[in-house]
């Protein structure tokens, strides 16, 4: 269950234990399920990390989170607010969107798409923030940021873990949150999507195929 590339991480043998032993204790249903909450890392090695983008917790519906940030399952409509204004603002940006809101094909491509809590109660948004899944994001961050990487920070909650990113020739991005309470506060009009391509540009990179 611990995803092998980043198991190294003291943050499995200090914190996840007591985290796990919570998790099975809770008598409410627990978002994602247990075999897709590391699915980020699983799917994103440490050294094929290009770009970050983090989140908070899963989406609190049964049936939407899978594992990855602000992606849902493909099934999945209407699509949760936040999602619909990152699709919204990467139509504006670069006039693609992906056909369902299942972001696996930029996991596929190095973008992390990592929560900063890895769970969540059903029903109850927020609901194991203070439950210890904060230590895994800032050991992940500090993991990566050795080498240049493109950072995308949304809202202030992401932006609390800017000191956790090594300086470096990184890019970082600081916006407001996708969310319908912020976007119109400084995300839409970002254009996050193109400054990181254009980034991955200038270091000789393939740019990232947003719509997959």
């Amino acid at each position: 269950m611990i995803p092998t590339a980043w198991a190294h991480l003291p943050f499995f043998t200090r914190d996840w234990p007591a985290i796990e032993a919570a998790l099975a204790a809770d008598p409410r249903e627990i978002l994602p399920p247990a075999t897709q909450r590391f699915a980020a890392l699983d799917l994103v090695r440490p050294e094929a990390v290009r770009v970050v983008i983090l989140g908070q917790d899963p989406y609190p519906t049964p049936g939407h989170a899978h594992g990855l940030a602000f992606s849902v399952a493909p099934e999945v409509t209407p699509l949760p607010r936040s999602l619909t204004n990152i699709f919204k603002e990467l139509r504006d940006d670069l006039d693609v969107c992906p056909a369902t809101g299942d972001l696996h094909h930029w996991a596929r491509q190095g973008v992390l798409l990592l929560n900063t809590s890895l769970s969540v109660p059903a029903g109850t948004a927020g609901g194991h923030a203070r439950l210890g899944w904060h230590g895994l994001a800032e050991e992940v961050l500090a993991e990566i940021s050795g080498t240049p990487r493109a950072f995308l920070l949304w809202g202030a909650h992401a932006q609390k873990l800017k000191p956790q990113i090594r300086p470096g020739d990184h890019l970082i991005l600081e916006s407001a949150h996708p969310s319908p309470l912020s976007a119109r506060r400084g995300f839409f009009g970002s254009h996050p999507f193109s400054r990181v391509n254009d980034w991955l540009a200038t270091r000789g990179a393939p740019p990232i195929d947003w719509a997959g």
